[in-house]
């Protein structure tokens, strides 16, 4: 599904006096990720963790290594089959990034939007039916009751959530996740990965989710690779941790803990 084969990617570091140095985001790093799979990747900031995904979606090429998804070597293609690629990536990230101007269901419809306006040639995706899969996207993850709604009016895990639906919308082989619970607190964390995880069970998608949690990495992932300045330094399978206790809310959760008949 997805092989890196002794990637590399470096960028120059500019000096003072006009020179650079080469720095290494990545060093010989090879590893595969297989169809349906969630896999991890763990390093502290600054190991490379975000240059692998902007690998895999192409944002970057190696410097040396190749990266294929699906057997397509991605160096190798123009810049509009670059872009055909990304359509079957999806993408999340630590801050949402969703329009405040628009509404939640109008975020999700937004990359189905987009395409249509960007198809020169060819059947466009009407505008009705962009609605339609948006609306159905937001039913997957919970969020349908909120599609009117402006993100100002959600919480924190509500807006990732949003932005899970807004990422499959186009119904991507491989769901890319970039730091996704870092702003959540645990019981938000909970419904993202519960998200991310039916996710992979109904859609057969290959997920792989970039954190320095962890709990997350271990409690929802198959197996994880652990990076250091830039270095593989192992991938290890990761063991089925034992069954968490979920909650209804916060304040459940909160109060269960402190009165110390849960951990």
């Amino acid at each position: 599904m997805i092989e890196f084969a002794q990637v590399t990617k470096s960028f120059t570091q500019r000096g003072g006096s006009g020179g650079g140095r080469q720095v290494h985001a990545l060093e010989k790093v090879s590893l595969s990720i297989a169809e349906a799979e969630i896999f991890g990747v763990v390093g502290e900031s600054g190991s490379g963790k975000s240059t692998l995904l902007r690998l895999i979606n192409a944002l970057e090429t190696p410097s040396a290594g190749s990266v294929t998804v699906n057997g397509i070597n991605l160096a190798s293609l123009r810049p509009a089959e670059r872009r055909a690629q990304r359509r079957r990536i999806g993408m999340i990230f630590q801050q949402f990034n969703l329009l405040s101007n628009k509404t939640v269901a109008q975020n999700v419809a937004l990359p189905l939007s987009l395409h249509r306006r960007r198809t020169a040639q060819g059947p466009r995706p009407p505008r009705g039916r962009a609605q339609e899969r948006a609306l159905q996207m937001l039913d997957f993850v919970n969020m349908g009751a909120h599609a009117s709604k402006h993100p100002a009016q959600l919480s924190g895990g509500e807006k990732q959530r949003v932005a899970i639906a807004r990422a499959l919308v186009n119904e991507p082989d491989i769901l890319l996740c970039d730091e996704p619970t870092s702003s959540l607190d645990s019981q938000h964390t909970d419904e993202v990965m519960a998200t991310l995880l039916r996710v992979r069970r109904e859609m057969d998608t290959s997920i792989v989710v970039v954190s320095h949690e962890l709990e997350v990495i271990r409690g929802a992932c198959d197996r994880a690779a652990i990076l250091e300045a830039g270095l593989l330094t192992g991938i290890v399978d990761i063991a089925a941790p034992a069954e968490r206790e979920r909650f209804n809310s916060y304040s459940e959760r909160a109060r269960r803990y402190l009165e110390g008949e849960t951990r």
